[in-house]
């Protein structure tokens, strides 16, 4: 693996457009979903969403 400073000075070195994708890239990569807590997330809304259908849920209007 390269040194982080030495990338930090070329990235520095790029034009505002590739800087703004390697930003991107970086930032993206630090928030990776937990796949659990996606699929316990899933079954929630899923459930809220049957509950909401059969009229047993609560609702406020706007």
């Amino acid at each position: 693996m390269e040194d982080p400073k030495a990338i930090l000075e070329q990235a520095l070195k790029m034009k505002p457009a590739d800087k703004f994708l390697i930003i991107e890239a970086l930032l993206n990569s630090l928030y990776e979903p937990d796949k659990k807590i996606e699929e316990i997330w899933a079954i929630e809304a899923e459930k809220r969403l049957k509950a909401y259908k059969e009229g047993k849920l609560k609702t406020l209007s706007y």
